[in-house]
């Protein structure tokens, strides 16, 4: 079959007929289009046409051979003198070249005849992109040898370098012959840090946060992490992890950590809108150097059409075993399904992170002033010893394609110990995001609690479960599902909510979504009634974070709902 031609439609000319066209076979014309740039205008003269004839197949001709084509054949059919006909430039570009041979070598250290650096060598083969047969392109083979150069990097070598790289190509035959020669170079270990824009915190700020040790070897992985774990702290602006790579120091390679430093003391303002608690305004003071001890005090105001919080807090930095301390305290008012609570808190608490994985234990002290509409005003108190385990795995934390979070919560409290009651609180939760096809995402979501008691009175709100509104059952209010008191819903000994949801993703930034929420919370098991919502919504992939606008439907009563939430709730 022989492949289709096309004539090129010339940009349009300021002359009103085209100067010269191309003519070529439509699998290489979109591509020549998209570099070789034509003539508007008449020429001048004879000696500017011929230099353009000469300019242009030399352009074509190496284009071409990027492509793969070596032995295209160019004619002109020349109406220069011709205003009224274009002259055209017909291209035969010939066979495409096709990949005959290819030989890597290594040198360096890497090529050492042990079994573990043969393996290695076998593995970084296995991984290379091209195959003897494929067409051979510019672009694909350096691809490959960047790839390859990649994967060496990656650990041990990190001055490996391309010594060699040959691409022999035969016209006659239309095959290539590809050599190349990687020289490893020694393998890489880790030095002492080489810390630059430190000014008013100590080197420990940093060191804590390593995740090696001198003398382990070079991982760039590692690094990048390392990188990772200090931008998430929130003295530092901007934060850079590197190492030079100087086979002079390959035993202990200095590690170069350069930060900014954010201003020690920042006030913030801020407004927002949730269908959850409606209108919001924020006024937020950040300490991140308190006591000069790089403490982290927090302390924000946040005024709700719903509810109203004060909250302060101080972190502790990360030691080197991934542990901190926290002490918080807030005074929290909330008036939600004719129920008003007042509360204060205090907590302290011990947290150990990694990247995926978060374990908590806690002591938290609360006094709750509970005032149901329709019902009587109780005092609840309450002394919890509190854990919290959180595993958090996804490809983007702003824009989750795949990945899975997965909660668990005990805590309880005794009425020996400065509670109302005896307790043990219990909860769950698990998330699910999988990808299909190219764009589109399903997400599954399960939660379940139970509190353990005698009777719900007594325990405060936060030790109990009530549903309704975002990331719980749309279609029905921010927690509008739970135990009636008087003329308030509050809240119940058990909870089970879930929700499947599908978001086709139209354009990269806007996407549609469908949806299905099902649960309730109640006081016992046996009173659980489960509310069905569903509905549809958009999407928006928001610099700040995914923003979603759903009308749900409550299937009890047939209620449209609008729900308004920004960002993934973990």
């Amino acid at each position: 079959m022989h492949p289709k031609w096309v004539i090129a439609a010339s940009p349009e000319p300021t002359h009103d007929i085209a100067i010269v066209t191309l003519a070529a076979p439509e699998s290489i014309l979109d591509f020549l289009n998209q570099y070789i740039e034509l003539p508007e205008q008449p020429f001048a003269t004879t000696t500017a046409k011929r230099a353009f004839w000469r300019r242009i197949q030399r352009n074509i001709k190496e284009l071409l051979a990027t492509e793969g084509y070596f032995t295209p054949q160019l004619t002109l059919q020349d109406h220069w003198e011709d205003d009224t006909t274009p002259s055209i430039i017909s291209i035969e570009p010939g066979p495409l070249t096709e990949i005959n041979t290819i030989n890597i070598e290594f040198i360096g250290e890497i090529a050492k005849k042990e079994a573990k650096y043969q393996q290695h060598i076998q593995h970084l083969l296995e991984s290379w992109l091209l195959k003897e047969g494929d067409p051979f392109r510019s672009s694909d083979w350096e691809k490959a040898k960047s790839a390859l150069l990649s994967e060496i990097t990656l650990e041990k070598y990190a001055a490996a370098s391309i010594e060699t790289s040959k691409a022999a190509v035969d016209p006659d035959t239309a095959q290539v012959d590809l050599s190349l020669i990687i020289d490893s170079g020694p393998a890489f270990y880790f030095g002492e840090l080489d810390i630059t824009g430190l000014e008013r915190y100590s080197s420990e700020i940093i060191k804590n946060f390593m995740l090696f040790r001198v003398g382990d070897p070079y991982n760039r992985e590692v690094l990048h992490r390392f990188q990772i774990a200090l931008q998430s702290i929130p003295h530092f602006k901007s934060v850079s992890v590197s190492i030079t790579p100087d086979t002079t120091q390959y035993k202990a390679a200095p590690i170069h950590v350069v930060v900014t430093e954010f201003k020690s003391q920042r006030i913030a303002v801020g407004a927002g809108f949730s269908s959850n608690n409606g209108a919001r305004g924020e006024l937020n003071f950040r300490n991140h150097n308190f006591f000069d001890r790089a403490w982290y005090l927090n302390s924000t105001l946040r005024l709700e059409q719903k509810r109203q919080t004060f909250v302060a807090g101080i972190d502790t930095l990360p030691n080197q075993n991934n542990i901190q301390y926290s002490l918080d305290t807030s005074l929290q008012r909330t008036d939600i399904k004719n129920l008003e609570t007042i509360k204060q808190r205090v907590g302290l608490t011990r947290n150990f992170r990694t990247r995926v994985l978060q374990n908590q234990i806690g002591l938290i002290w609360q006094r709750e002033n509970k005032r149901p509409s329709g019902a009587d005003n109780q005092i609840n108190e309450a002394l919890v010893l509190d854990w919290r385990w959180r595993y958090h795995h996804v490809d983007n934390p702003l824009h989750i394609r795949q990945g899975n979070v997965a909660e668990i919560q005990i805590g309880g409290g005794s009425q020996h110990v400065f509670s109302e009651q005896d307790f043990i609180r219990s909860y769950g939760r698990y998330q699910s995001w999988w990808p299909v096809g190219q764009n589109d995402v399903f997400f599954l979501r399960a939660e379940a609690g139970y509190t353990l008691a005698q009777s719900r009175f007594g325990i405060p709100q936060e030790y109990l479960f009530r549903a309704g509104g975002i990331h719980s059952v749309r279609g029905y209010d921010f927690n509008s599902l739970g135990v009636r008191e008087g003329n308030a819903i509050v809240g119940g000994r058990t909870l089970a909510t879930g929700t499947v949801e599908y978001t086709r993703w139209v354009i990269p930034k806007w996407g549609a979504a469908v949806f299905a929420d099902l649960g309730s919370a109640a006081d016992k098991w046996q009173n659980m009634h489960a509310f069905l919502g569903y509905g549809a919504g958009i999407r928006w992939r928001s610099p700040a974070g995914p923003l979603a606008l759903d009308v749900a439907r409550s299937h009890e009563t047939g209620t449209l709902r609008f729900h308004f939430s920004m960002a993934v709730a973990f």
